[in-house]
């Protein structure tokens, strides 16, 4: 489900404010951005992120503002020896060009950062941080998830009002079937002298009905209908199982399709696939 969230937490004489986007997603994608100076903290915010979520991808991003970091230490020392040695070679290579400070400055040891790369107060605010960012994302998602659940409760009235209505028409097939194959054979034998055989009409409509029979996938499908209601109103991520079970939902229709002889029915079966597919989209945006 889709969102956006903010969480903050002070950081040394600053403050850590992280921003996180929710997006549909069909599994669960966490792409992080920090600073340059907290880069090392990714692989730690990001499986923390991982832990609290279970579907979407979501983007995070840490800014940092005020003090939040004590500033780099200059080691003068180092950076005089360092403008010597460059200086000397300036000197060998092109006379009277200026040693940029940049480039002392890039140098290895001269600055030095003064916090740890694993330390307990960096990861400890990211941790609020992201925890508040999470609560309010999860309130927007609340919000969000009532109404993709009323959505899909209204989807799945219909597609169980399909199945009721094949069901039905199923019933009515073979008694027109029986009827139609019975016109057309009195037909052929009105001017024979050949009596119909009743025995062998019995059997024809016994093959029919064989290869047409639909009592259980509509059993089946009415099971799974059950179920995906009980899922909707569970209270843990169910996005997986919803998906799952839609797809079991279109197989049954499928074979149903298949062995439908009519026309009526055929076209019921289409309105019923219409409906799971209109399901599958919004589960697509369930965690």
């Amino acid at each position: 489900m889709t969102g956006f969230a903010r969480g903050e937490a002070p950081l040394g004489d600053g403050r850590a404010t992280l921003e996180i986007r929710a997006l549909n997603h069909r599994f669960l994608d966490v792409r992080v951005r920090m600073p340059p100076e907290l880069s090392e903290h990714s692989f730690f915010l990001e499986q923390l992120t991982r832990e609290a979520l279970v579907r979407g991808r979501y983007e995070v991003g840490v800014r940092l503002y005020g003090e939040a970091l004590p500033p780099p230490k200059l080691s003068t020392e180092r950076a005089r020896a360092a403008f010597r040695a460059l200086s000397q070679l300036r000197d060998e290579l092109a006379p009277g060009s200026e040693v940029p400070l940049a480039a002392i400055a890039a140098l290895p040891d001269v600055l030095t950062v003064t916090h740890s790369a694993d330390s307990e107060h960096v990861r400890s605010a990211l941790g609020v941080a992201l925890s508040q960012a999470l609560a309010r994302l999860d309130e927007m998602r609340r919000a969000e998830g009532d109404a993709l659940r009323r959505d899909l409760e209204q989807h799945l009235g219909q597609a169980r009002r399909c199945r009721e209505r094949i069901a039905e028409r199923g019933n009515e097939v073979l008694d027109l079937y029986r009827t139609r194959l019975q016109q057309r054979l009195e037909r052929l034998v009105a001017d024979a002298t050949v009596p119909l055989d009743r025995g062998r009409l019995e059997t024809e409509v016994a093959v029919m009905a064989d290869r047409s029979d639909i009592a259980e996938e509509l059993v089946r499908l009415g099971s799974h209908f059950d179920q995906f209601a009980q899922l909707l109103q569970a209270k843990e991520p169910v996005g997986r199982r919803l998906d799952f079970l839609l797809q079991e939902i279109g197989r049954e229709a499928n074979t149903t399709g298949a062995k439908s002889q009519d026309a009526p029915l055929a076209h019921l079966v289409v309105e019923l696939k219409a409906e799971v597919e209109r399901m599958r989209q919004q589960v697509q945006n369930v965690e």
